[in-house]
């Protein structure tokens, strides 16, 4: 007996195409994020009263504390590139890309929701709410060319290598 619900393929949300921002703005957000973790590890240090030896542990919990963790998936062809990173949880105007030819910097910063009258506000997650990473290239990429998408909390880079001219080829006139 069949059940009244046929299953169906369900359709992929549309994709929202990004716009890459200025690498001098992404690059300074990024570094406002590292200075947050500098802080908060030199909060850890003294909290331990100024012992030494403990540094990387003191950053790697700040760093957890602050940046959401994300995931990235790179597969390479001989004319591109393509980067997936998970930034679930995060919409289209709380990231920030740049490309550039040998690196693609991510930074999300979630908006902060205020509470309006007679309604409460309550947390749906206990992840930091922003992000950040720099994700070095394996091949020269043209940024003019490239494709940003978010889809479904993926975001998805399409990045067509440089073409390099061949060197010590000579063209007849």
């Amino acid at each position: 007996m069949k059940s009244s619900k046929e299953s169906r393929p369900q359709a992929e949300p549309p994709s929202i195409v990004l716009q890459p921002s200025r690498p001098e703005t992404v690059q300074w957000e990024l570094q406002q994020i590292q200075l947050g973790i500098a802080r908060r590890a030199y909060e850890l240090f003294e909290a331990r009263n100024l012992e030494h030896g403990h540094d990387w542990e003191d950053w790697f919990r700040a760093e957890s504390e602050l940046v959401r963790p994300v995931s990235i998936a790179i597969s390479e062809s001989p004319n591109s590139l393509s980067v997936r990173v998970n930034v679930l949880g995060f919409e289209a105007d709380e990231i920030q890309t740049a490309i550039e030819p040998t690196r693609i910097t991510i930074v999300g910063r979630k908006k902060l929701i205020t509470p309006t009258e007679g309604k409460t506000v309550s947390a749906s997650d206990f992840y930091p709410d922003q992000l950040g990473r720099t994700i070095d290239a394996s091949a020269e990429i043209d940024p003019e060319g490239a494709v940003v998408e978010l889809q479904s909390g993926v975001l998805k880079f399409e990045l067509p290598k440089a073409v390099k001219p061949e060197v010590g080829v000579i063209q007849a006139a």
